[in-house]
């Protein structure tokens, strides 16, 4: 396990408060020597294997830069396609993944006339009507050469499947579906399936495939230490184990079913939380990660790795309504997913600081108690970790770089701007 406390700026909050005097919180800060060892730290854990860039976890288009500049860092996994036409054009990278099938007519059509782009940007499919979709996008006049194509297999657990019960009609079908572990993402599951699919990318003039995806979110996506439950740790630990022996097994056969009919230019799988299962697989080409050169409050409930805290927003203290108690303005950042505590931002400085069950973090007050309020004052700062990685981008213009110098002196080295601040929403 990586450790928590290591000597970097966003483990003192005296440290921060000094580097940071003359800003005005709200504001973002990026620690660079907390976010390069994080990056160090996946490539180890990727043992050789290139990692994909998973954009989504940074939407600040300097920080990918520089993750890509890192050891191991290879491509990027964009969430959009019109997110990947922009990095394309400011020169970030010129090879692009979009990891989620797309609908957006306009990107498409943008895509097919502009044959560099084309080139350089690989779309997801993973059903013959998103073919569709996409040729009566794409074709546009003056188009030229194919589209590159990757094909996602799902790669979540299903336990009963290959069961007695899948043999059983209709209601056997329905108890498989249903024991579905994991994202739901493509409905192709088997070699065969994937077989059906790549005949069809390869039969029509418009597509070229040269990849496979499958992403494995029951194992990365899952924390299997959550503090006070051993329960449920043990469960997640052993879904963990079973989920990827039997995904190993199903990746190889359908990457060699597929690669049977056309060449790979990659295979990919994993995320942050699975690389050192999932690169261990000879199938696999390449892994994603994105989420631990950030180290978000949800890592906190891994037991194999954790990631530094890498990235903080800073909040002004501006009341006190009791001795223990002190108010912020401000810190409603809550993150996606399925709703519960663990996707409320964290207090991380000063020490000794929770929210409140009542109130959590609010639009435009954020409410934190605890001994670590009793010496805070208005006009101080409350330092958070956001529970995911690159959703608090959504809520800042920019983000503060704070660096180490070699004499052990703390300074800015500027603002870079994220997505919000460049002016972009990609979904």
């Amino acid at each position: 396990m990586t450790s928590s406390a290591a000597p970097t700026i966003a483990r003192s909050a005296a440290r921060l408060d000094a580097v940071t005097a003359e800003l005005d919180p709200p504001f973002g800060v990026v620690d660079l020597a907390a976010f390069d060892r994080n990056a160090a730290e996946l490539a180890g854990r990727a043992a050789g294997k290139p990692i994909r860039l998973a954009t989504k976890s940074l939407r600040c288009p300097e920080l990918i830069r520089r993750a890509l500049r890192s050891p191991g860092f290879a491509g990027l996994m964009c969430y959009s396609l019109p997110e990947a036409l922009w990095l394309y054009r400011l020169g970030v990278s010129d090879d692009l993944l979009v990891a989620y099938p797309t609908a957006d007519r306009a990107a498409l059509a943008e895509l097919a006339a502009d044959p560099a782009a084309a080139a350089a940007i690989t779309l997801t499919v993973d059903s013959p009507t998103q073919l569709d979709l996409v040729e009566r996008a794409a074709s546009a006049p003056g188009r030229s050469g194919r589209l590159r194509i990757c094909l996602e297999v799902d790669a979540a657990w299903r336990p009963l499947e290959g069961s007695v019960a899948e043999r059983v009609p209709r209601l056997g079908a329905e108890l498989v579906e249903r024991s579905h572990v994991g994202p739901l993402r493509s409905p192709v599951r088997s070699a065969r399936q994937a077989r059906e699919l790549a005949r069809e990318i390869l039969r029509r003039e418009g597509f070229r495939l040269v990849g496979l995806m499958l992403y494995e979110g029951q194992i990365a996506g899952v924390g299997d230490a959550p503090p006070g439950q051993p329960l449920r740790a043990a469960a997640v630990r052993w879904v963990r184990r079973r989920s990827a022996a039997e995904l190993a097994r199903r990746r190889a056969a359908v990457a060699e079913t597929v690669g049977e009919l056309c060449p790979l230019e990659f295979v990919n799988g994993g995320g942050t939380g699975s690389l050192e299962t999932t690169s261990t697989e000879r199938a696999v080409t390449e892994v994603a990660a994105g989420s631990g050169l950030i180290g978000p409050g949800l890592f906190d409930t891994y037991e194999a790795f954790r990631p530094l805290p890498a990235v903080l927003f800073a909040l002004p203290v501006v009341r006190r309504p009791g001795r223990r108690t002190a108010t912020l303005f401000s810190g409603g950042y809550t993150a996606s997913g399925a709703v519960g505590a663990d996707r409320l931002p964290t207090p991380h400085l000063p020490s000794g600081l929770r929210l409140t069950g009542t109130e959590g973090a609010g639009e435009v007050q954020t409410p934190v108690v605890g001994p670590g309020a009793r010496g805070l004052r208005p006009g101080d700062r409350v330092w958070f970790r956001h529970a995911k990685a690159g959703e608090l981008a959504e809520r800042l213009h920019e983000y503060h770089l704070l660096e180490s110098g070699e004499t052990g002196r703390d300074h800015r080295t500027g603002a870079v701007a994220t997505y919000r601040g460049a002016g972009k929403s990609f979904g």
